[in-house]
């Protein structure tokens, strides 16, 4: 068995985090019945309707950072990204100020899979959610990048990619070669891909498990990451170890893109950024902006 010990980080990741307390969650929303013959079920329009006022409540919530809806491609469910000031701000918004729309909504839908992203995230926050028949991986931040100054990207060209990688269970422990090979991914492509301009690690604590998160200047930058870049050069090694659980993509991905990732294995949810909401300034996980 190779042991893989950790390596000293390339200067570009080796400076601390700029996202702070703030926390990400993106997942998936899929209605109980989804279609009828002549239109949409009531699941489906409860369930819109439920986002939809989620999504009017955090314009007016300062502690909503950003609150993104994005219809999958092929179905009828929709992806939903939020980034929160805090743990606190999160739970009360869904909790408290949200707390109709959110039960509306869970009963009307079908959470899959939601990932949770910050510094450092409370068990009662998983608690939260888990109670509410919202399934959470939850991770911490490791290291990663974020270039131009964590400058919000082109939305309408730009393409996040979220996804969690799961060692393959056995008798060892390839965590920390997942982590290797993950920050080998980092260390490449800020000078072989100029177009990823946001590449984060997290850990998933309790789990021989990794949350990434990447963002693209546009679909061709990503063609070139998953064909020829970093995702191409590394995949053996990865998959020799782990498989993808989830991914989930927010932006305008063509069809190539979406059949060469077939052949990938990934399990992706595609989706087109449909209605979304920032705040004044922006944030520092999804990018700040012009006030």
């Amino acid at each position: 068995m190779m042991t893989f010990a950790s390596t000293a980080l390339p200067p570009h990741m080796a400076e601390p985090t700029r996202i702070g307390k703030e926390i990400s969650l993106t997942g998936k929303w899929t209605p109980r019945k989804s279609r009828i013959i002549f239109g949409k079920s009531d699941d489906s329009k409860n369930m819109r309707s439920a986002l939809q006022s989620l999504h009017t409540l955090a314009e007016s919530d300062s502690s909503v950072l950003s609150f993104e809806l994005n219809d999958s491609v092929g179905g009828d469910s929709l992806v939903v990204h939020s980034v929160f000031a805090n743990e606190q701000a999160l739970i009360d918004f869904y909790g408290d100020n949200g707390a109709g729309y959110f039960r509306s909504l869970v009963s009307h839908a079908d959470a899959d899979l939601h990932l949770l992203r910050g510094v450092s995230i409370a068990a009662e926050t998983i608690d939260f959610f888990v109670n509410k028949s919202v399934p959470v991986s939850a991770g911490e931040h490791l290291f990663g990048y974020a270039k131009n100054d964590s400058q919000q990207p082109n939305l309408t060209a730009a393409i996040d990619v979220t996804a969690k990688w799961s060692c393959i269970e056995g008798t060892e422990s390839h965590l920390e070669e997942l982590k290797h090979w993950w920050q080998q991914v980092g260390t490449d492509a800020f000078d072989m891909e100029k177009g990823l301009i946001r590449f984060e690690v997290y850990q998933v604590p309790g789990e021989e498990a990794l949350l990434i998160h990447e963002v693209f200047e546009n679909t061709a930058e990503l063609k070139f990451h998953l064909t020829k870049g970093t995702a191409h050069k590394y995949k053996k090694s990865i998959d020799r170890i782990a498989t993808p659980k989830r991914y989930v993509f927010r932006g305008n991905v063509s069809w190539l893109i979406r059949t060469y990732s077939k052949f990938m294995r990934l399990p992706a949810t595609y989706s087109t950024r449909t209605k979304r909401f920032t705040i004044s300034g922006g944030s520092m996980s999804d990018g700040t902006t012009l006030s």
